[in-house]
């Protein structure tokens, strides 16, 4: 081996080494909300007080989130895979999802936040759709904190959707880069997340945000959705802030 120069790949470095890390805690945070059915079962509830109190950590830790100035957080709401459970409860989620839009909008937009939401929304019942759309279009104007509901997502769906938008458009192979494809995802103008947290004692992504995450530092809690709060937060950035992010150099 001499000391002469190594000759590197043209694209050998990924996008997220375009972007330095954010100095302090984290500008985004994704979590996957998990264990509002086991903590109705523990309780011998039935499973829609589960999620009625999971909305209820939500609205907490959001409220957190924007007094500590994080400005971006994407939650794990509704998976596709999620269609598989009972007519009942998805029909239950569908409702409850209805009732937090009416309630929650006025409160969103009262702290500054701007909603989105990540998934294939044209497969959700008209109702559904329409009530998203109002509150996107009402909160719209949020600065304090972009908020991302992923609802009837999967993260290799969004892929699959991302392909199909890069073929539609009729791009040459040698074209598409790793700019073109983060484009072309449901999250495009939102920065890859810098924190996973996970509550419910799972260790996995389970089909969340697998492009996005590549670089992402993940915590896993054994805390129950329905009982993480603003200390629970605070504790998964502290051990966020002892990580050590390298990006691969």
């Amino acid at each position: 081996m001499t000391d002469a120069a190594i000759r590197r790949p043209a694209d050998a470095q990924p996008l997220v080494h375009s972007t330095p890390p954010p100095e302090g805690g984290p500008s985004h945070v994704a979590i996957i909300m998990d264990g509002n059915r086991r903590w109705a079962r523990g309780r011998n509830l039935d499973e829609l007080e589960g999620h009625v109190a999971g909305t209820e950590a939500l609205r907490t830790v959001l409220k957190h989130a924007v007094q500590i100035g994080i400005p971006h957080l994407t939650v794990y709401a509704f998976s596709r895979e999620n269609w598989a459970r009972s007519d009942k409860e998805v029909a239950q989620l569908f409702n409850l999802l209805a009732k937090v839009i009416d309630d929650e909008t006025p409160e969103l937009l009262a702290q500054g936040v701007a909603v989105r939401f990540l998934g294939r929304l044209a497969e959700l019942p008209d109702q559904a759709q329409e009530r998203i759309a109002a509150a996107c279009a009402k909160t719209v104007g949020g600065t304090k904190l972009q908020l991302a509901v992923a609802f009837n997502y999967g993260s290799r769906t969004e892929i699959v959707d991302a392909i199909r938008t890069i073929v539609t458009a009729g791009l040459s192979p040698e074209s598409i880069d790793e700019r073109t494809i983060a484009d072309a995802l449901y999250t495009v103008g939102t920065p890859d997340p810098d924190l996973v947290i996970r509550t419910g004692g799972e260790e996995r992504l389970s089909n969340f945000l697998l492009w996005q995450s590549a670089y992402a530092e993940i915590v896993t809690t054994a805390t129950l959705w329905p009982d993480f709060g603003a200390a629970d937060l605070d504790a998964a950035i502290a051990a966020y802030a002892q990580r050590i992010r390298r990006f691969g150099r």
